[in-house]
């Protein structure tokens, strides 16, 4: 397992979670972004799947070409970044069941770069 790739890719992952929430979620702060959707989509669009694809391209080379733990990062990352962002900028609390899931999401991500689990070939 390659712990650099795995770093780089966590933060590409969380850089394209955190532009998409502003991508989505910007038209409830700004009029601006809420009266131009789709010139939003077009200028953040192409940063936030080269970010997705990069950021898998990282973390499926550290993990020895699997894709599933790929995905389950970007699961976590995104769970994270979203719980952050959106109680900083909406003032939306964290109740009992976000925080339960954001504790998963945590275990989720902990368990996919720490537990390693030996395979018959």
């Amino acid at each position: 397992m390659q712990y650099n790739k795995i770093i780089l890719g966590l933060i590409i992952f969380t850089i394209a979670q955190t532009l998409s929430w502003y991508q989505s979620n910007g038209q409830f702060m700004n009029t601006w972004v809420k009266e131009n959707p789709f010139l939003i989509a077009l200028v953040m669009g192409a940063p936030i799947g080269l970010g997705y694809i990069y950021g898998t391209t990282y973390l499926v080379e550290a993990f020895d070409g699997e894709l599933w733990p790929a995905r389950l990062l970007g699961f976590a990352t995104g769970i994270l970044s979203f719980s952050a962002l959106t109680y900083f900028h909406m003032k939306e609390g964290i109740n009992i069941k976000t925080a339960v899931i954001l504790v998963l999401a945590t275990i989720i991500l902990l368990l996919q770069v720490f537990w390693k689990i030996e395979t018959d070939e």
